[in-house]
């Protein structure tokens, strides 16, 4: 028994990926980490230093509007410190953006990131789901404008989406934005997978942020850099009174100092995003291969993870041999026969797919 659990109440079922804890607490080791979509290459050595310099003023409160970090921010994004919110990762300023709004009714898609409904949920608000169709490769369909209505507070995005891996041209995109912009709905475009497309600058919206003042695009340090433990994200918008609304709507030191301190670093690490980016661009079409070879249905995912099906029930077995897969079962419009595999490094991925060999072949 967990001496840590109140007797007779069970632990919430974890929502997420990345329960590398759990294994750890069950087994004694590390796991072989899939079901988190995060750079395999580990913390930048740049970020690893700034992190252990900051340390040295942790005495101090960090700056509330992270001033310094919003100017490198600005440069490296091209926009405005002005258009720039910070928060304590992306799931922060999802909460924060609906606690501002306070949306009677909103429309996310399924399958679809959880903390879009959660945050949602837990402010009272009625969700809308629009179903995305397996037959469509779970992409978006012309009819999603029209589930745009008058009344519809707040629209989720997910580009590319969350668990599937697919992206929408950029044309649709923005005919999302004026179908939202023409209903009052606040267009909430999550883009922190959007730096492991081919092609990340022309598929951002970023650069249209003053035609649409009801548009907030999500971005965050987690993936590329691999410093999901340090907890940074950022918003983007030319509504500055919705951003300083949503600043108000937590706690005033939303991001650490040391957070402060890693993302300044993680911006200078251009070599560090090359190679993350140019082995996921390697890695994915082989692993992806690698499934199909399998007789698995593997969705064209253009992020550093891939969706796929399988009957077999896989995340026992796999764990059983050190791995962990990400389950799609509570995603929204998928079952127990979906799975998310991040990409990793070729050797890791090799032995991923050794295992799966093993266990479906």
């Amino acid at each position: 028994m967990n001496n840590n659990q109140p007797s007779g109440i069970s632990p919430t079922p974890l929502v997420h990926g990345g329960d590398w804890a759990g294994y750890s607490e069950e087994y004694g080791a590390q796991p072989l980490d899939f079901s988190a979509n995060v750079s395999p290459l580990g913390v930048p050595e740049g970020v690893k230093r700034a992190i252990a310099e900051a340390a040295q003023t942790a005495d101090r409160y960090p700056d509330p509007l992270c001033r310094s970090l919003c100017r490198k921010l600005a440069a490296h994004e091209r926009v405005s410190e002005a258009d720039i919110l910070c928060g304590n990762g992306a799931a922060d300023l999802i909460f924060r953006a609906v606690l501002a709004r306070k949306p009677q009714n909103a429309l996310i898609t399924a399958p679809a990131f959880a903390e879009y409904e959660a945050a949602l949920l837990s402010f009272g608000c009625k969700v809308h789901h629009y179903f995305l169709r397996e037959e469509d490769d779970f992409r978006l369909r012309e009819d999603f404008l029209e589930a745009i209505v008058p009344g519809m507070d707040m629209v989720f995005l997910c580009e590319p989406n969350n668990p599937t891996g697919v992206s929408s041209p950029r044309e649709f995109l923005l005919r999302v934005a004026e179908r939202c912009h023409q209903c009052g709905a606040l267009l909430m475009l999550d883009e922190c997978f959007g730096d492991f497309l081919a092609d990340p600058e022309s598929h951002t919206l970023k650069n249209v942020l003053s035609d649409f003042p009801e548009l907030v695009i999500l971005k965050a340090f987690t993936k590329l850099y691999a410093i999901a433990g340090v907890r940074l994200g950022y918003s983007l918008s030319a509504n500055h009174a919705l951003l300083e609304t949503m600043r108000q709507a937590g706690q005033p030191w939303a991001v650490s100092s040391l957070a402060q301190a890693a993302g300044e670093a993680a911006l200078e690490e251009t070599g560090y995003v090359q190679s993350v980016r140019q082995m996921v661009a390697q890695e994915r079409p082989w692993m992806k291969q690698q499934l199909e070879a399998l007789g698995l249905r593997v969705l064209p995912g253009e992020a550093n993870y891939l969706l796929f099906r399988c009957s077999k029930p896989l995340i026992q077995l796999l764990r059983e041999r050190g791995i962990l897969l990400r389950s799609c079962s509570n995603y929204h419009g998928l079952d127990h026969t979906w799975y998310r595999t991040a990409v990793r490094t070729h050797e890791e991925n090799t032995r991923l797919i050794q295992a799966m060999k093993e266990v479906v072949g």
